[in-house]
Formats: C-alpha cells, structure tokens, sequence
C-alpha cells in the first residue's frame, strides 16, 4: 500500500470542477458526475465539518477555478470537464495537498509541478474501463459499416441503400490494432476476439504476459510505422503524456493503409487535429472516430465536428462521455469518496489510484522515465 502522509486538519476546502448537468442530473440522481449531484459527496463533507465548493466555471483568471484554487486544500475534477492545473496555478495554489481525478487520466494537471510541491495526484483507476471499452467496439463498428450516414439518410427521409453500401464492411477478416494494451486496450482484445478478426495487433512500450497475449490471440509489433502499415482499424488507448502527444500526425498518417479508420477513445491531444482532418477528407484515412477532444469542451469550429470522407461520410465523433455511463459514475463517485476518505484519516491508499506521491512518479504510465530519446513510446 502507498502511504500519504497529510496534516489532519478540524476543516479543509474542497474544490471540485464538474460539468453541469442542467435538467438531466435534476430528473436522474445517478449523474453523479455534475455539479447539481456533487459526486454524492456534499452531505457527507458537510456533516464532516468540511467546507464543499462545486463549480463548473473554470476558463480565465475570474473562473472559480483559477480564484478558489489558491486556497483549497483539495482538487477534484474530472477527464470530461477538466480543470487544467497548470504549473502556474500550482504555485499559486498554497494550501493545495491532494488532486484527485474523478475518472481515469491526469494528464490535465502538470505532474513535475505537483511533484515540486510535493502534492499527491490520484485517479480512480479502472473505473471507465468496461465503459471505454464497449464505445471502442461501438466506434469500430458504426465506422466500419458505415453506420452514421446510414442512420442519416434515414432521418432525412431517404432510401438509397448504393449510398451507403458502396462504404459498409464487415469486421470479420479485419487486422485491427491498438496502440496501448493496458486495462482499455487489453478488454478491447477481448471484445474484438469473437468478431474473427483475420489478426489482433498490439503496440506498447511492453509486451503483454504470454498468457494474456494468448489468450487474445493477439500479436505484439513493436515499430510503430510497421504497426500502423498492418491495420485496417487503429484504435488509440494509451496516456497522454510526452511521449503520445501527438502521436498521430502528419507524418505518422503516412504509414495507415489507405482507407482506414481510427478511433480515439484515450486522448484528443494524442491525434493532431489537422492532419487527422485532412487524412480523412483526403481519403487517406476512412473515418475517425471518438469522444476526446484536444481542447474540452471543444469549441464550435472544431474541424472534427464535421470532417466527412470524399463519401460523406466517417464521422463518429461524440461529447467526452464513453467513460461517464451512470454505472461509471458510480464506480468513479465512490472511488473518488474513499481516496479522500483515507486522506482524511492518514491512511493508505490504494497504490493502482496513485499517479504521484511525495514528490515521485508512482506509475509508469506517466513517468518520464519511459520515453526514449526520440519522444516515442518504447
């Protein structure tokens, strides 16, 4: 177990930056991932003596972010409204002792800055992991048959099945690949596996167990040109940290077949938005789709909104939600509840929900230790 040590104080500030929910969290309880619902945390922070700020507003120096921060003991936030703990806010941040990401992914806040200061930084890890998963295969899916224009046409009051024909494929006999094969990645192995693919690739900076990799029947490629060139579908599932941002790029795009498709369920900032728009609309790739975003939420002009293929289609985009089903909320709510339940009390925590502590990497997912020379992931 990874012990925190923290100075037991009678009252600490709690700031957590949710997204609102409006008449949706007001009519279902379960979103408990917006400010109207508090994470199911209020009352019990409250009866504790603790003092409970929630707030969505987090953009620019008048946010309530940006203005609570310099006196809260405690950050809670989330990978689908982020608040972005820059290295400047740290510093401004006094009181800050614990950062905890409702969700899994902190790679909104700047790590080697907790670290300077000592702030430990904890996820609720393997919370999002069926959820995140199931979408993949939904996005692979809705792209390989050509699922959305399809859908469309219907709403339009059309019936010109050559239309959407002329770009539907089957999965079965399909090499597909994912680049990441940890907790997402891996039950994406296992969900594809029943499809027939004709091969299940993997790229990681480590190989999988030779029983795990068995028993997907998956095989390791560990150049990342060699990878891509492989795969008819690629689907991102690793951390966003130097090494993957923007790992899908201009160049990068060169070594994808013609023609596929790429889902990105891990991080908007791992693809770069240009060279994915133009890959698509060239034809070189077939569709992208996801739920990450470079910029959350993502403003109006966002070429991904509305990127189609030479057919028309190969757009799967959606807001940032595969990880936040009401039963992820659930398990994020309570997992969010217990590390600062144990940071209250002194305790130990769950040594997987640590991403740093006492001012060091605690997971090799983020260190930079990992990253090559060349900014690629071994």
């Amino acid at each position: 177990m990874v012990k925190v040590c923290t100075l037991l104080v009678s009252l600490v500030v709690v700031l957590a930056i949710l997204y609102d929910g409006g008449s949706a969290a007001e009519q279902e309880p379960r979103l408990l991932g917006t400010t109207e619902n508090k994470l199911g945390i209020a009352n019990w922070l409250k009866e504790n003596g603790h003092e409970f700020i929630v707030s969505s507003d987090k953009e620019g120096p008048n946010s309530v972010f940006q203005k609570e921060i310099e006196t809260a003991d405690v950050l809670i936030t989330t990978p689908f409204h982020p608040g972005y703990l820059t290295a400047d806010l740290i510093e401004r941040a006094k009181n800050l002792k614990l950062c905890i990401t409702a969700g899994v992914g902190s790679d909104h806040i700047d790590l080697n800055a907790a670290n300077k200061k000592k702030i430990t930084v904890a996820e609720v890890s393997g919370s999002n992991v069926v959820s995140v998963a199931e979408h993949v295969v939904m996005s692979i899916l809705l792209l390989v048959r050509n699922f959305v224009p399809a859908h469309e046409m219907i709403e339009r009051g059309d019936w010109q099945v050559s239309q959407v024909a002329r770009n539907a494929f089957d999965l079965e006999g399909k090499v597909v690949g994912t680049i990441g094969a940890g907790r997402i990645g891996y039950r994406v192995l296992q969900r594809l596996l029943p499809f027939d693919p004709k091969e299940l690739l993997y790229y990681d900076y480590a190989p999988l167990p030779a029983n795990a990799e068995q028993a997907v029947k998956a095989r390791r490629v560990e150049d990342l040109a060699e990878f891509l060139s492989q795969c008819d579908v690629v689907t991102v599932n690793c951390p966003l940290h130097e090494g993957t941002r923007g790992l899908i790029n201009k160049e990068t795009l060169k070594h994808f077949k013609k023609g596929a498709w790429l889902v990105n369920t891990a991080r908007g900032a791992i693809c770069d938005r240009i060279a994915v728009k133009e890959a698509v609309e060239s034809g070189q790739l077939n569709g992208y789709s996801g739920d990450v975003w470079d910029v959350q939420p993502a403003p109006r002009d966002h070429p991904w909104r509305t990127i189609k293929n030479p057919l028309g289609g190969g757009n799967g985009m959606v807001p940032h939600y595969s990880g936040t089903t009401l039963d992820a909320q659930a398990r994020y709510a309570n997992g969010t509840k217990d590390i600062l339940d144990r940071w209250l009390k002194g305790e130990e925590q769950n040594p997987a929900n640590v991403i740093v502590i006492n001012g060091d990497y605690a997971t090799k997912a983020y260190h930079p230790t990992n990253l090559p020379l060349d900014g690629q992931r071994k």
